[in-house]
């Protein structure tokens, strides 16, 4: 199933750096700035990450907050987040599950056969658990607009 603006976002229980299990719904006290990586420690989403950390302040005044989605295990995950001080969580889902309930499950990483991973996506949930944003690239080196975002998140939809 596609998931588009004015959808409910699928729940999830993900593992987080510490193995404590997150759900979507914890996070539904502000808007919801959600973040799928391609892979922990591979470049572009380093810098994707490492943007978001640098507009944390920014973001967190507009009244949201960032969570990070990998196919990575927690203790991969834990590494990339320790190596860069992300000052947000990056949940493991380590099956794919939320990342196919998402519909951004995409196969053969860089034509590596059989290595499936998320689409680089981001989607902004609000309070309600309703998708309000969605960016989806079927090219995993492609970075999202941070500034379509901010300036998303500034309209205060």
């Amino acid at each position: 199933m596609v998931l588009n603006v004015g959808d409910s976002a699928p729940d999830f229980e993900l593992a987080d750096p510490d193995l404590k299990m997150r759900t979507l719904s914890e996070f539904l006290d502000k808007k919801l700035v959600l973040s799928f990586i391609v892979a922990a420690s591979s470049p572009v989403c380093e810098t994707e990450l490492c943007t978001f950390r640098d507009s944390w302040n920014e973001i967190s005044n507009l009244g949201a907050q960032i969570v990070a989605i990998s196919n990575d295990g927690p203790f991969a995950n834990k590494a990339f987040a320790e190596k860069n001080n992300f000052n947000f969580p990056i949940l493991s889902d380590y099956n794919s599950k939320t990342i196919r309930g998402y519909d951004i499950l995409a196969p053969d990483l860089l034509h590596l056969k059989d290595y499936n991973f998320a689409k680089r996506s981001v989607f902004i949930i609000d309070e309600n658990g309703t998708i309000v944003y969605k960016w989806v690239s079927e090219d995993p080196l492609k970075e999202p607009n941070y500034q379509e975002i901010i300036d998303f998140l500034k309209k205060g939809n």
